[in-house]
C-alpha cells in the first residue's frame, strides 16, 4: 500500500492573483515526475507549482508523468530549478525534460482524419437511410447531391495520407500497397459522384467511400500505435540526448547554449536531474548516476572529481561541475546513435523475402483489380456490381501485413535488447543469432574483470622499462604494470617509438636499444604472465606474473548457456596455466591458450567447416580478426573500438549474463517473422478468392485488410 499523498489545499490568494496577474515574458517548460501514481499526487504538485511566483499555469499529466507549466520570466533554467527544489520541498522527485520532445504529431493528425472521416460518414449514412426508406427521384437525387457535398471533401482531407504516398510511389515510377487503396477510394467516391450527377438509380456509395477511408485510418493508426509502443533503439538513443546546456565562462558567468554548440575544453554546470549533454570529466561535485538508459543497470553509481561521464547520464543529487571531452557528434551516444542507425536500414533475409513478395505483389493486386472488373461486368452487364468486386479485390489484397512481417518483430526485439543493456549494430544479427549452437570466449577483459594485480617485487629498473613500455598498450596487464610502477613512485623509462603488435605485445626503443614487453612465447621464452627482454647487457629477461579475476556473473552466464543448449569454449592468447586456471573454475572443456589473433580466427572457419555457427565474445584488439569471421559476434561496452566496430552486437551493461537471454530473444524474434509471413499469406489465400467471388463489400474488405495488418502487429510485440 502506497503512502498517502499531502493533503490538497485550496490556492493561496496570492498565487492565485499571481496567476492571474499579466507578464511579460512567457515560458512553456515540462518537467518529468518519474514517481506519481494518483490524484492526490497531482493535487498536490499544481498547488506547490502555483505557489511559486511567475507561475501562472501548471497540469499534470499522469500517464506520461510529465507536468506542463507556463511560467513567466527570461530565464527559464533558473526557473526550472526552483521548481524541481519546490517539488522536492514537497515530496516529489522532478527531473528536466526538454519541451520540444516528441509528441506524436503523426499520430494527432492521423487521429484527427479519423474524426473527419467519421463525422462526415454518419452524416452521409442518415441521408442515405431517407434514400433507401423510398425517397422520391428528385428527393433522392438532391440527397444524393447533398452527400457529395459532405462525403467529397471530407475524402479529400481524410484520405490525404494515403494520396500524398500513392502520388510519391507513382512520380518515382513504382507501386506500393497505397497505390490501390487511394484507387479503391477514388472510384468509390468518383463512381457516386458521377451517379449522382446523372440521376443513376445506383448512386448511394459516398457513405461506403467515407466508410473505407474511415476504417483504412483506423487501421493505420493502429499500426502507427503499434510502432510508436514498440519505439527503436534509434529512438531512444535520440531521447537521451539532451538539447542545452549551462556553459560557465571564464569569469564564472553561466549561461544556457544548444548542446550542439559546446567543444571540448569548456565547462558545464549540471543540477540534480539534468541529463549530460556531452562527454566528460568532472572537475567539481560528488553525485550519482542513473546509467540505466544506456546499461540497463538500474543501480545509482557515484561519481566525484576525476571520474568520467557521458551524455545522457543523469545526475541525481549533488551539483557537478564538467570539463567537456567530447560534444556534438563525437560523443558515445552520438557514435552508438549511429552505428543503430546505419543497422536500422540493413534488410534481414526474411526482410528480403517479403519486401521481393511485396514487390511483386502490388502490380498483381491490380492486374486482378481490372480481371475482377472485367469478368463481373462480362457476366452480370452490370457496371456498378463489377466496380464494386473491383474496389474490394484492390482494398482486401493490399500486401499491408507481408510489409509489416518482419520489420515490425526486428524492430521490437532490438528495442527490447536496448533496454536490457544490449546494442543489436546489424538488423541480420537476429538470425544469425537464432541459429548459433557454439558461444566462444576470450578471456582476458571479457571472462575476468580485465583488472589483472601485478604480484612480486619486480626490481626497479625492470619496473620502470616494462612500463615505459607498457603505457602504449591498453591491455590489463600493460595496466597492471603502470600502476604497480606509480604506487611504487616509480617513473616510467622515457621509452620511444612504441608499438603495439595485437596478440603479442609491444616493443619500442630505449636508448637507442630495442626492448619488447609481452607472451614469452613471443619472445622465444617459457612461462606465464609477461616477459620483458631486450638488447644489451640490461636486456636480460624478466618474467612478470599476474592474479586476474573473475567476473562475478561469468559462472552463472556459462551455465545459463550450457543449460540453453549452447557448447562453450575458450579462446586466449595466454599462456596455458593461466587459460586452464580460468577454464577449470567455469567448467569449460574446450579451452586453447597461446594463440595468435590468426590463430583464433582459423579455429573459428574450421568450427564453421564442420558446420557449427559460432558468436565469438571478445573485447581486445586481437580479437577483432576472430569476431569478424565468427557466424555472429558481440563485445562489451568496454572493449576497444576496433572490437566494437566488428562485433554485431555491443553489451552496453557489461554483465555477461545477458548473453542467453539475447539468444533466446533473437529465436523467438525469428519464430515471429515466420509466423508473421505466413499469417500473412495465409490471409491472402482466404481473402482474395471471396473478393473475387464478390463476397466481400469494400466496406468488409477494409475491415479485413485493416485486422490482418493489426493481426501481424500484435504477433510482433508478444513475448
Amino acid at each position: 500500500m502506497t503512502a498517502a499523498c499531502p493533503a490538497c489545499a485550496p490556492l493561496p490568494e496570492s498565487a492565485a492573483r499571481a496567476a492571474a496577474a499579466p507578464t511579460p515574458a512567457r515560458a512553456d517548460l515540462v518537467l518529468h515526475l518519474p514517481d506519481i501514481h494518483c490524484a492526490a499526487c497531482i493535487a498536490s504538485v499544481e498547488r506547490t507549482l502555483a505557489a511559486e511566483p511567475g507561475v501562472s499555469a501548471a497540469r499534470v499529466n499522469l500517464s506520461l508523468r510529465r507536468v506542463f507549466v507556463t511560467a513567466a520570466g527570461p530565464e527559464p533554467e533558473a526557473l526550472t530549478t526552483t521548481l524541481i527544489a519546490a517539488l522536492a520541498a514537497a515530496g516529489h522527485r522532478a527531473q528536466r525534460l526538454d519541451g520540444a520532445a516528441e509528441r506524436d504529431a503523426p499520430g494527432r493528425d492521423l487521429l484527427m482524419r479519423i474524426g473527419v472521416a467519421g463525422f462526415a460518414m454518419m452524416n452521409v449514412m442518415l441521408l442515405s437511410v431517407a434514400v433507401w426508406s423510398g425517397a422520391e427521384a428528385t428527393t433522392a437525387r438532391l440527397f444524393h447531391l447533398i452527400s457529395a457535398a459532405i462525403a467529397l471533401p471530407a475524402v479529400a482531407f481524410s484520405g490525404r495520407p494515403f494520396f500524398s504516398s500513392a502520388l510519391g510511389a507513382l512520380r518515382a515510377r513504382r507501386l506500393n500497397m497505397d497505390v490501390p487503396i487511394s484507387l479503391a477510394i477514388l472510384l468509390a467516391a468518383g463512381a457516386s459522384f458521377f451517379g449522382a450527377l446523372v440521376g443513376a438509380e445506383r448512386a448511394g456509395w459516398f457513405d461506403a467511400a467515407l466508410a473505407l477511408t474511415f476504417f483504412l485510418l483506423i487501421g493505420r493508426y493502429l499500426d502507427h500505435a503499434g510502432r510508436r509502443a514498440a519505439r527503436s533503439a534509434a529512438a531512444d538513443l535520440a531521447a537521451l540526448e539532451a538539447p542545452q546546456a549551462l556553459r560557465v565562462g571564464a569569469d564564472g558567468r553561466e549561461e544556457i547554449v544548444a548542446a550542439r554548440a559546446l567543444s571540448a575544453g569548456d565547462l558545464i554546470r549540471l543540477r540534480p536531474g539534468d541529463r549530460l549533454p556531452a562527454d566528460g570529466v568532472v572537475e567539481e561535485g560528488v553525485s550519482e548516476l542513473d546509467r540505466s538508459a544506456l546499461t540497463g543497470e538500474t543501480r545509482p553509481e557515484p561519481v566525484a572529481p576525476g571520474g568520467a561521464v557521458a551524455a545522457g547520464e543523469v545526475t541525481l543529487t549533488g551539483q557537478l561541475l564538467v570539463r567537456v571531452a567530447r560534444a556534438g557528434r563525437d560523443t558515445a551516444l552520438a557514435r552508438l546513435a549511429e552505428l543503430v542507425a546505419t543497422a536500422e536500414t540493413q534488410r534481414s533475409r526474411y526482410s528480403g523475402l517479403a519486401d521481393r513478395a511485396a514487390a511483386i505483389y502490388a502490380p498483381l493486386v491490380h492486374i486482378l483489380g481490372a480481371a475482377a472488373f472485367v469478368a463481373w461486368f462480362w457476366a452480370t452487364a452490370d457496371g456498378m456490381r463489377a466496380l464494386d468486386v473491383a474496389i474490394s479485390v484492390l482494398v482486401i489484397t493490399c500486401p499491408c501485413a507481408l510489409g509489416l512481417a518482419v520489420p515490425a518483430v526486428s524492430t521490437v526485439t532490438t528495442a527490447r535488447l536496448f533496454r536490457r543493456g544490449l546494442l543489436v549494430k546489424s538488423r541480420t544479427a537476429l538470425e544469425r543469432l537464432a541459429e548459433v549452437d557454439l558461444v566462444v570466449f576470450d578471456k582476458t577483459g571479457t571472462l575476468t574483470t580485465g583488472a589483472a594485480r601485478l604480484t612480486g617485487e619486480p626490481a626497479p629498473e625492470a619496473l620502470a622499462r616494462a612500463a615505459g613500455l607498457a603505457r602504449g598498450s591498453a591491455h590489463p596487464y600493460s595496466r597492471a604494470i603502470v600502476a604497480a610502477a606509480e604506487a611504487r613512485g616509480i617513473a616510467p623509462a622515457p621509452v620511444e617509438e612504441i608499438t603495439e603488435i595485437p596478440g603479442s605485445g609491444v616493443e619500442g626503443r630505449l636508448g637507442g636499444q630495442r626492448l619488447r614487453l609481452g607472451r614469452p612465447a613471443w619472445l622465444g621464452l617459457e612461462g606465464d604472465g609477461v616477459a620483458l627482454a631486450g638488447e644489451g647487457a640490461e636486456g636480460a629477461p624478466v618474467l612478470f606474473a599476474f592474479e586476474e579475476t573473475l567476473r562475478p556473473e561469468a559462472v552463472e552466464a556459462v551455465a545459463a548457456l550450457r543449460a540453453a543448449g549452447h557448447d562453450i569454449a575458450l579462446l586466449s592468447g595466454d599462456a596455458p596455466a593461466s587459460v586452464a586456471r580460468i577454464a577449470g573454475a567455469l567448467g569449460i572443456e574446450t579451452a586453447e591458450a597461446a594463440l595468435s589473433p590468426e590463430d583464433k580466427a582459423a579455429w573459428l572457419e574450421a568450427r564453421a567447416a564442420e558446420g557449427l555457427r559460432t558468436l565469438m565474445v571478445g573485447d581486445g584488439l586481437n580479437d577483432t580478426g576472430a569476431l569478424a569471421v565468427a557466424h555472429a559476434s558481440l563485445a562489451p561496452a568496454s572493449a576497444l573500438d576496433a572490437a566494437r566496430s566488428a562485433a554485431d552486437v555491443v553489451l552496453l551493461s557489461g554483465r555477461l549474463d545477458a548473453i542467453a537471454p539475447m539468444l533466446s530473444a533473437a529465436r523467438g524474434a525469428v519464430a515471429r517473422m515466420r509466423q508473421n509471413i505466413g499469417l500473412a499469406l495465409a490471409y491472402n489465400m482466404v481473402a482474395i478468392p471471396l473478393a473475387l467471388a464478390g463476397q466481400a463489400t469494400p466496406l468488409l474488405a477494409a475491415l479485413a485488410m485493416s485486422s490482418s495488418s493489426l493481426t501481424v502487429s500484435l504477433n510482433a510485440v508478444r513475448r
